[in-house]
């Protein structure tokens, strides 16, 4: 059996979390929960989690990770500004919501991680 490396433990940990704590929230926003508390407190969580995430970034991985996450919170953007126009025409209201509110919460995981990733990479440059 082959030994794991646990050198980015905490990070997949935190990164594994705040992707379910995304898309729970998601589902919870849309079809239970109107309250601004329970938004701002859970987007606060998710931020502080995608810093943590990003900051256990390993230095082979950071090329991988900054290109995905580019692409990840470029997509989700687009997808944002779009508002998922062909669904709610189709009257699948709801659908539109859920996959807006997910890919919201997941910017707020990506953006901290990838700014802090960027920011380590820049340091890194700079150094050496």
């Amino acid at each position: 059996m082959p030994i794991k490396s646990r050198e980015n433990l905490i990070g997949a940990y935190a990164f594994l979390i705040s992707i379910i704590l995304a898309v729970l929230a998601g589902i919870i926003n849309v079809f239970y929960s109107k309250s601004e508390f329970f938004t701002q407190t859970l987007t606060s969580i998710l931020a502080i989690l995608g810093l943590i995430s990003g900051y256990f970034v390993g230095d082979k991985e950071v090329k991988t990770f900054l290109f995905a996450s580019v692409s990840l919170v470029l997509v989700s953007f687009a997808g944002l500004q779009g508002g998922f126009l062909s669904a709610a025409v189709l009257g699948i209201v709801n659908i539109s919501k859920l996959i807006t509110h997910i890919l919201g919460f997941l910017m707020f995981i990506f953006i901290p991680a990838t700014i802090v990733v960027a920011l380590k990479t820049v340091f890194a440059i700079a150094k050496g």
